[in-house]
């Protein structure tokens, strides 16, 4: 039994728990005995005795083979449950009905009874030794917890199995100070009921009161299963408590029997958006992305690291990646490699700006499929480098998709931006003459050259979740421009799926729009995000309104008044109507655009202006 087992704590363990079984089941015969003869040792019949002493060596080494056939030595009894405790009875029973069947067999006489005691006590000596461990190390961490001045006191939300298994971990980690004192449920069967010893208070209407009664600092919301809008509800009643939130990722962790403490994670500003996240239809993508060479440009960004993530799980013939940042483009392709090794991937480092570069990927892979993710995005960062970002977006546009149309590709999906409606920014306006040139080579080429056009992505590269989060960290201030801007939000899964799904309805020339709700304000988002961090706005963390940024407004729009809304057969995808201009005249424009870009002089706003005539900046 031993022999196998290499690690020596686990072969001190196990020896242990065989001597401790070979003691009790000789002290379990001998007591059963005693125990037949009312403790009177003396009226034991000798022919008893002698089949003890004779039978106990065949006892004792069957017993253990039974033990073990019932993995009584394999099991970790510091977790010991239900499972545990009927294998161990199951075992017991079984060892005292080969007994009786031995001695039967090899001719011992033993009163009858015997076996019934042997049984009784065999059990309880067993339970005694293996849950005794589990019993002193649960007292140790509740009387740590009790006597911990640093103990967490904490509301559980959820009285169903993801509630109880938080809650069952948190009574029996020694790693955790945290003591839960009530827990919060809904369903009014439960009122008044316990888990493990723990009283279900009521429903969200106790959740105020319950947090001063008391006194309670951390809230653990463990409803996996719950809707988006109803979650919103209650973390919005949760924020107004000052108490720190965590919550459970989603119900596949109770699917995959994954709920603990690990899994627990600080609640996401996206918590409260209180929109249902936008699905796609897997179908339709995996038939025009399913065995095609498909080119991601950009493909380390946030949006583009994305789209390989989701490109590659629906079965390309290959996939590309190109990026001028090899590092980024480095991490994505070792995530890839991991995830699917069968992958025929491809990454490449270069720029878009560059023609020579983009002409010689086109012309070696021939992708039918191009995402072109690459870009200038940071709008503060481009109205100081405005001439970088009409070389980088609207050149580095206009190479791929030519080169797209040059070498038979099938589909062209453009990533805009709500910053390309009436533009204030050159990053903005950049992004237009993106969206107009993607338009104008779809009226002579063969390719279907489409745009998506989207809101701010929680959670990219440079977005305000990450920066509110690390000045919270460092106890404020936090900045935002001005008390009055909104801003739409989507999050980069929800981003990746509309580009997708754009891929899939695209026939030519549109510009793809998310329905993406309300839009947000953004103090509202800093002040959420305060107050789920257990801290008060104004009183522990300072909000600083810093003033409108160079090219910044207060409020982005996703269509221009003269484009239309089509619907499309995704109920939250709509298509903007193309605004007519003249193609020629365009392409010209360009011409000379590109003189002013690379002559890296002041006048490129100007210059940007007369070709987008929705752009006014500020500084003109």
């Amino acid at each position: 039994m031993l022999k196998n087992i290499k690690n020596p704590k686990k072969r001190i363990r196990i020896s242990l728990l065989i001597i401790y079984d070979v003691l009790v089941i000789l002290l379990a015969e001998y007591l059963a005995l005693l125990i037949r003869y009312e403790f009177h040792p003396e009226k034991i019949k000798p022919v008893y005795i002698t089949s003890l002493m004779h039978y106990s060596i065949f006892n004792v080494i069957i017993t253990l083979l039974v033990f073990s056939l019932f993995a009584l030595y394999e099991s970790l009894w510091r977790y010991a449950s239900v499972t545990e405790l009927l294998n161990l009875s199951m075992a017991c029973l079984v060892s005292s009905g080969l007994q009786l069947v031995g001695t039967y067999m090899m001719e011992y006489r033993m009163p009858r009874s015997y076996y019934i005691l042997y049984f009784l006590l065999l059990l309880p000596m067993m339970m005694v030794g293996r849950f005794s461990y589990r019993f002193l190390r649960l007292l140790k961490q509740r009387l740590h917890v009790t006597d911990a001045k640093t103990a967490i006191i904490t509301m559980v939300i959820g009285a169903g199995d993801a509630g109880f298994a938080i809650i069952k971990e948190l009574q029996t980690s020694s790693h955790l100070d945290n003591k839960v004192v009530c827990v919060i449920d809904d369903s009014s069967v439960k009122k008044g009921s316990r888990i493990l010893g723990v009283p279900i208070v009521g429903g969200r209407d106790k959740i105020l009161s319950s947090v001063k009664k008391y006194h309670v600092q951390e809230i653990i919301f463990a409803i996996p299963t719950i809707s988006n809008e109803e979650k919103k509800k209650i973390l919005n009643i949760c924020k107004e408590t000052g108490c720190k939130l965590r919550t459970l990722p989603g119900i596949y962790q109770l699917i995959n029997e994954e709920v603990s403490i690990s899994k627990l994670r600080e609640v996401n500003i996206d918590d409260l958006l209180g929109r249902d996240p936008i699905n796609i239809n897997n179908e339709s993508v995996l038939e025009y992305v399913k065995n095609k060479v498909v080119l991601v440009t950009g493909g380390g960004g946030s949006i583009g690291s994305e789209l390989c993530r989701q490109v590659a799980s629906h079965a390309p013939k290959q996939l590309i990646i190109l990026d001028i940042y090899e590092n980024s483009a480095y991490d994505i392709q070792q995530e890839l490699k991991m995830k699917y090794p069968n992958l025929n991937l491809v990454v490449l480092v270069g720029s878009v700006r560059n023609t020579h570069r983009v002409n010689t990927v086109f012309q070696k892979y021939k992708p039918d499929v191009v995402y072109h993710a690459a870009a200038h995005k940071h709008v503060p960062l481009m109205e100081t480098s405005p001439n970088e970002a009409i070389k980088n977006n609207v050149f580095g546009t206009l190479n791929t998709a030519r080169a797209a149309d040059e070498n038979g590709c099938k589909r062209f999906i453009l990533i805009s931006t709500d910053k390309a409606v009436n533009p204030t920014n050159i990053m903005g306006a950049s992004k237009r003459i993106c969206e107009m040139i993607i338009q104008a080579l779809d009226k002579t080429s063969m390719t279907e050259f489409v745009a998506v056009r989207f809101g701010n992505v929680l959670g990219s590269n440079g977005s305000v979740i990450p920066l509110f989060k690390k000045q919270i960290e460092k106890g404020g201030p936090v900045t935002v421009t001005d008390k009055n801007i909104i801003r739409y939000f989507m999050t980069i899964p929800e981003a990746v799926s509309l580009v997708l799904q754009a891929g899939a309805y695209a026939h030519g020339g549109e510009i793809f729009v998310l329905d993406m709700g309300e839009p947000v304000k953004i103090d509202d988002l800093a002040r959420n995000l305060i107050k789920l961090s257990g801290l008060r706005p104004d009183e522990d963390i300072r909000i600083v309104y810093t003033g409108l940024r160079p090219g910044e407004k207060l409020y982005e729009e996703l269509l221009m008044d003269e484009e239309g809304l089509k619907k499309t057969a995704h109920e939250k995808i709509f298509i903007g109507k193309p605004i007519q201009f003249e193609t020629e005249e365009f392409m010209e424009q360009l011409k000379w655009l590109k003189e002013e870009a690379y002559k890296d002089g002041a006048d490129i706003r100007e210059a940007v202006r007369k070709i987008v005539s929705t752009y006014h900046p500020e500084n003109i």
